[in-house]
């Protein structure tokens, strides 16, 4: 609490602490300064007191990534873990799911129904819409509010590009993107479409086919049933009102048929000793719609640098089907909509920058269940489906963020934001009576954080930075009303009483940038109290430990990340990062037990080298190169982990090494041919705690045609 008042305070009074710096000198840097948004301020990331990753569109079409957590396979500080082969949940600095928070085009993605651990919904977002992805690592509540632990992915998407176009002329253009791959059995196809006129407005659009077969893994052959469909529809429209005025409208649309989990059914195949599933069928259909209306507005006038308000909804919908062992028949279903108004302003006085704002999401959750007997029979319709029926889950937050410099090398950043949230559960089934019950509660928290930037060398070339924040996040409808099986030997209830989160992060880093080195090193340590995790009750329900989630556990996670990229020449360059982070728990065995264990964070990253060589011609028409991953044992395990023997196997996951080649040539401005081959050492191997393997030698084949 101590800290949270020191925080606060450094913020209000953030006009004063530039009063001793009159005479400010232009900072530069050696290279093409790289900007990004995702500290809801445009700097470049050696300006800023974070650890930033940016992937543009440009590497996007290289690599060609299957969906959009694959494009973030190669970053340090995340892993890719994929509960099935249609699905993908990104781990950053330790933390998924509702640990981490994403946005699109500014609109919170998170919704109440986000689960803990992984899971699927990072693989909702088609990729082919994506014209950048920005990764913020660490903490970012200060300005976004409860999620955003781990990380804060904020997604551009694509933009129309009228004001690109000759003033008033009408324009028309399109393209046709194929992605072929071997091993996974898949054909992707992308039809784009833009319009509009010059400086004036424009529409940009698409449409995705996908269809993903079974993966060939190495050494275990087909594995059965992780083939699934997918489809997309996405368009835009952006409009400039007048020279300091923009419109976008915009919506898109995903669904995904008959994404198996295989690995909890008779036909997964066991690696390194995993257990083969029980379940005859287990699937999941999901759909997800994004709409919003964004009003942009610049230079407005002497008070008000910038404004921007945000009006969307965001709906999902989510089918589960399974079976068991013996015969009986689980159809469940959650339906989530979730509206939201986003107002961001920006202000400059007395050589203070200033990004304030305030915001609110709205979600409101239907979900049911009905069990089937084996001879296809209803047996019950329950009271809820996997979350809580009729709920409702508000979140509302305003902020405040102050930059500004202290001399010509030493710049501060000081933010602050108060949240309030609110849950609403209609009806969900109480764990102790089995009854229909009704649940409220609220909470309110004010998160800080103060970072500071120090230039080592007058060029700007050379920076460090250190920082202190705080971050939090709610229970929320998940948390509170979960009803089901989660991980391979637990099923989970409903959890009454549950606080917020704390965490406070400590953090520091080394950034250089000269013309022909980029280097960016970072240590950090979080503070981990009142987590929520699920704890044992005591009970056995069908086989299944049963659980609940529980204020009751606190420790720590800290990690190392650093990337270097050397340009030999004009053509050629190399690059190398490295992950390596532990953290550990100290729970309650039970609920409501004195009793305690120490123990490894969950399904914790192991110790990661990765290592690339490219070579580009001058005109960026020809491209070749290679990326190598090498991944430790990951043997350090929670009791959970161990427990989790469908995914993990007794021991840990495997050592692997993963080598890959991409090539491409622009044959023209209209033809783009793209060659891939991943993992060319046909290695057997998957990512730590999912559900299936990898493919094996996989050829990729990629062409995009223009006109």
């Amino acid at each position: 609490m101590h800290v949270k008042k020191c925080l606060t305070l450094l913020i209000l009074s953030s006009i004063n602490l530039t009063e001793a710096a009159e005479n400010i000198e232009p900072k530069s840097v050696s290279m093409p300064p790289l900007f990004v948004t995702s500290e809801r301020l445009k700097v470049t990331t050696l300006e800023k007191a974070n650890t930033i990753y940016q992937i543009d569109e440009f590497e996007m079409e290289q690599k060609l990534p299957r969906n959009f957590p694959e494009a973030l396979a190669n970053t340090p500080g995340v892993m890719i873990q994929k509960t099935a082969n249609g699905q993908g949940s990104v781990f950053l600095r330790g933390f998924t799911g509702y640990r981490t928070l994403t946005l699109i085009d500014g609109v919170r993605y998170n919704n109440s129904v986000y689960r803990d651990g992984p899971n699927e919904y990072f693989s909702l977002i088609d990729i082919n819409t994506m014209k950048s992805i920005e990764l913020l690592n660490g903490p970012a509540s200060a300005l976004y509010g409860s999620d955003a632990i781990g990380g804060t992915l904020n997604l551009q998407t694509k933009e129309s590009g009228f004001f690109s176009e000759e003033k008033d002329k009408y324009f028309m253009h399109g393209s046709n993107q194929i992605r072929y791959a071997t091993a996974e059995n898949s054909f992707v196809n992308r039809t784009e479409f833009e319009f509009g006129q010059g400086e004036k407005w424009g529409v940009i659009g698409g449409y995705s086919i996908k269809n993903f077969g079974n993966v060939e893994a190495a050494d275990l052959g087909k594995l059965p049933y992780t083939g699934y469909d997918e489809d997309a529809f996405d368009v835009r429209f952006d409009m400039a009102i007048n020279d300091q005025w923009e419109l976008t409208l915009a919506h898109q649309n995903l669904q995904q048929d008959d994404v198996w989990r295989t690995h909890s059914t008779i036909y997964s195949k066991s690696w390194h000793g995993t257990e083969v599933g029980t379940d005859l069928r287990r699937l999941k259909d999901q759909k997800r719609q994004l709409n919003y209306m964004k009003l942009s507005g610049y230079e407005i006038n002497s008070y008000l640098d910038a404004a921007i308000l945000t009006v969307s909804h965001q709906q999902w919908k989510e089918d589960g089907d399974r079976v068991k062992a013996n015969n009986k028949r689980i159809d469940d279903f959650f339906e989530s909509n979730m509206y939201g108004i986003d107002l961001q302003l920006e202000s400059s006085y007395k050589q203070v920058n200033f990004t304030y704002g305030l915001d609110y999401y709205q979600d409101n959750v239907d979900s049911g269940r009905t069990d089937y007997l084996a001879d296809g029979a209803v047996d019950e319709v329950r009271i809820q489906g996997p979350i809580g029926d009729d709920s409702k889950y508000g979140v509302f937050g305003s902020y405040i963020q102050a930059r500004f410099d202290l001399s010509s090398r030493l710049s501060m950043s000081l933010s602050s934001r108060y949240s309030y949230v609110s849950a609403e559960i209609g009806q969900f089934e109480d764990p102790v009576t089995n009854a229909a019950a009704s649940y409220d509660d609220s909470w309110s928290d004010v998160s800080s954080a103060v970072k500071a930037s120090y230039l080592l060398t007058e060029d700007g070339s050379k920076s460090v930075w250190a920082g202190i924040s705080q971050s939090f996040r709610a229970p929320n409808i998940a948390d509170i009303s979960r009803y089901g099986k989660s991980r391979s030997n637990e099923t989970e209830v409903a959890a009454l009483g549950l606080s917020p989160e704390h965490f406070l992060t400590y953090e520091t880093g080394f950034k250089l940038s000269h013309s022909d080195t980029q280097f960016n090193a970072t240590y950090y340590y979080t503070d981990i109290k009142d987590y929520i995790t699920s704890t044992p009750t005591g009970n056995v329900v069908d086989g299944l430990t049963e659980v609940s989630k529980q204020n009751s556990a606190t420790g720590y996670i800290q990690g190392v990340e650093a990337d270097i990229k050397y340009q030999w020449t004009r053509n050629f360059n190399s690059s190398m990062n490295f992950t390596w982070l532990e953290g550990y728990l100290t729970r309650a065995t039970t609920t409501g037990s004195a009793s305690t264990v120490t123990e490894p964070f969950s399904r914790i990253m192991p110790m990661t080298l990765g290592a690339g060589v490219e070579w580009m011609s001058n005109d960026k028409s020809w491209w070749v190169g290679s990326d190598l991953t090498l991944a430790d044992k990951a043997d350090k395990l929670s009791e959970g982990d161990k427990g989790d023997t469908q995914r993990i196997p007794p021991g840990g996951t495997p050592a692997y090494q993963l080598l890959n080649v991409y090539s491409g040539w622009h044959a023209n401005k209209n033809l783009l041919l793209t060659f891939q081959i991943n993992n060319l050492l046909d290695e057997a191997y998957r990512s730590h705690g999912s559900g299936s393997n990898e493919p094996g030698v996989n050829f990729i084949f990629g062409a995009k045609v223009g006109f």
